[in-house]
């Protein structure tokens, strides 16, 4: 199988799982582009326009089944959008930045390895200033890597008990969308770098994501593959903070 092939089909299995349970599947695509040796000047750029088209989807999915919460998403995303847009804007170096993504995909590798179904939660009272501090610090960071920060909320919903787990899916599925849009529009002002491949990249990122998206709003039971998914993610990190690939 030649490497292109190879890459389109762990692309698809990528957003399909991330889709699953409400994410964009940014770590999963940038852990992918640094398996098969994309430029840093590629992958952030492609990694938000792929969350772009997943996340939507996931959204889309998961509040057609009852499983979001306004109230919930307001404060983070006010507070994420203008700092995701500065972490776009700011260039870093190219070396700098892998090592910082090799740290970072280690959160959605740990995250999924301890992954498990959440019973009903009693939900407690959202307090505003701390989504608030939140928000921000998870979208500057994902506006400077190129995620769309729904591998950090989701588990800090979860932990907080602000919402049970298929509502913590839906908000952070449209949290990492507005991230999304925003990071990309810093990554604008500075001028974007694409594959040529990318309307490939999307389309089959988009198919993933919708077919993804729509069973996992069904209660799909996808736990072995997320420990799969967390092997992948943990190679990545390995290789960009441990070689000069």
């Amino acid at each position: 199988m030649s490497p292109d092939i190879l890459f389109c089909l762990l692309l698809f299995i990528v957003a399909f799982l991330y889709a699953s349970i409400g994410h964009g599947g940014a770590s999963g695509y940038l852990a992918l582009m640094a398996l098969f040796s994309f430029s840093p000047e590629v992958m952030k750029p492609s990694a938000l326009l792929l969350n772009l088209f997943v996340s939507l989807i996931a959204f889309i999915q998961y509040y057609r089944t009852g499983n979001f919460n306004w109230k919930v998403f307001i404060p983070f995303a006010v507070a994420s959008i203008p700092f995701a847009f500065w972490g776009g804007v700011l260039k870093i170096d190219p070396l700098l930045y892998k090592r910082m993504l090799g740290l970072i995909l280690l959160i959605p590798a740990i995250r999924f390895i301890l992954y498990k179904k959440h019973a009903e939660i009693i939900e407690k009272k959202q307090h505003a200033g701390i989504s608030f501090i939140i928000g921000g610090s998870i979208g500057f960071m994902s506006g400077l890597i190129g995620i769309g920060g729904g591998v950090i909320l989701t588990p800090v919903l979860l932990l907080l008990k602000w919402c049970d787990m298929k509502k913590a899916a839906g908000i952070s599925a449209l949290f990492i969308f507005v991230n999304s849009l925003s990071g990309m529009g810093g990554q604008l002002m500075k001028g974007v770098q694409f594959s040529s491949n990318i309307l490939l990249y999307v389309g089959i990122a988009f198919t993933g994501g919708m077919v993804g998206s729509y069973l996992g709003s069904k209660k799909l039971n996808n736990t072995v593959l997320l420990y799969l998914l967390s092997l992948t993610l943990m190679m990545a990190s390995y290789k960009l903070l441990f070689t000069a690939a």
